[in-house]
């Protein structure tokens, strides 16, 4: 069985639409879904962090509340939650206007936040890698691996595109890389930059979906605006360095929309996938690889995606972004955007469902 519940629309509380979801589950089971609450539909709009919780499994959740960005002018965007699995503190990562990343945590299941961090000058290293001048997380959430360290997927811009307009710094051409923290949060640095735009195989590779998988190796999962329209797959022994070569996985198509992946509770090698699959369309523009984010799709591997054997439709219409958790039960919740034909910021919902709806025996 699958159900729905909207918690987020359009017009509510004065914001235009809201955009980019993370989800997570807390060691104690609560449910913690994060996005961003936009006052025009830009990237670049005066945007907040905003954030509704459920204490019973999702049946009621709390009112919305906005956490960061509140008053200041522009984007506070790209929520990344980072559980604990065994419970406890967790960490959450965002940030402002695409030129500073901040990290804070909280002890109580979100009731409250640590005064936030700006953490952006422990990565001043990564400029002499690549020329950074955009910069932000996730989106979606962020690991804590078996050994103990945080993980999150970063992307960055030099901002020499224009395609964002007059006076805004592009998001292309881009490249990405991870920071992790070894010390619970205390301090962060930045791992290999293992992937940039190269203007033919690997065309502006940006967000990230991230697992860890059961030999312990850290697989991204990533955007790219590849002409093969297909995600690309990489993987590391401990998510900062040693990487693999990039390879595209043909099983996955890529519209050009960030995806979801999570493991299944309670197989050691199940792995969930979730992104818009309009394969079956037309590319926006004539001749292009930009494809519709329409009927969002989970896919079942049980093998740690070395194969994908089920595919069902989670929202056959207009569906974006999306982020996954899983409950020690079993039980899957996919918090993603949705929409009408020409745009998806009319609201955000999250579906949950068991492996039975996903089998298709229910």
């Amino acid at each position: 069985m699958i159900e729905y519940l909207q918690l987020f629309c359009a017009g509510e509380q004065g914001y235009a639409t809201f955009r980019i979801p993370a989800i997570a589950i807390t060691g104690r089971g609560t449910i913690l879904t994060f996005c961003a609450a936009r006052r025009a539909r830009g990237d670049w709009s005066d945007i907040d962090i905003a954030m509704r919780r459920s204490a019973d499994g999702g049946l009621t959740w709390t009112p919305m509340r906005v956490l960061f960005g509140a008053g200041i002018p522009g984007p506070v965007d790209n929520p990344v939650p980072i559980v604990n699995p065994e419970g406890g503190r967790f960490h959450f990562l965002y940030q402002a206007n695409y030129a500073r990343i901040f990290a804070t945590y909280s002890d109580d299941d979100g009731e409250t936040f640590a005064e936030s961090i700006d953490i952006t000058d422990s990565l001043d290293n990564l400029a002499t890698v690549y020329p950074w001048r955009v910069i932000a997380p996730g989106p979606g959430h962020g690991l804590r691996l078996r050994s103990g360290r945080l993980l999150v997927p970063i992307w960055m811009s030099d901002g020499t595109g224009t395609e964002m307009g007059a006076g805004k710094l592009g998001h292309r051409p881009s490249a990405v890389t991870t920071i992790y923290s070894d010390d619970d949060g205390a301090t962060w640095r930045p791992g290999e930059v293992f992937l940039r735009n190269d203007g033919h195989t690997f065309i502006n590779p940006s967000e990230q979906a991230a697992v860890e998988l059961s030999d312990g190796q850290v697989m991204l999962n990533i955007r790219t605006e590849s002409p093969r329209n297909r995600r690309v797959i990489i993987t590391s022994r401990d998510g900062a360095s040693g990487w693999s070569e990039p390879r595209f996985d043909d099983r996955l198509f890529e519209p050009v929309c960030f995806a979801s992946l999570v493991r299944w509770e309670g197989n050691p090698s199940g792995l969930l996938f979730v992104n818009p699959d309009s394969s079956h369309l037309q590319p926006n523009t004539p001749g292009g690889n930009s494809y519709p984010r329409e009927n969002l799709t989970a896919r079942l591997s049980t093998d740690d995606g070395q194969s994908w054997l089920v595919a069902r439709a989670l929202h056959s219409g207009v569906a974006g972004y999306s982020d996954l958790a899983t409950a020690t039960d079993g039980t899957v919740f996919c918090f993603f955007e949705h929409g009408s034909k020409g745009t998806i910021n009319e609201g955000m919902t999250v579906a949950h469902f068991d492996r039975t709806w996903i089998m298709g025996r229910e």
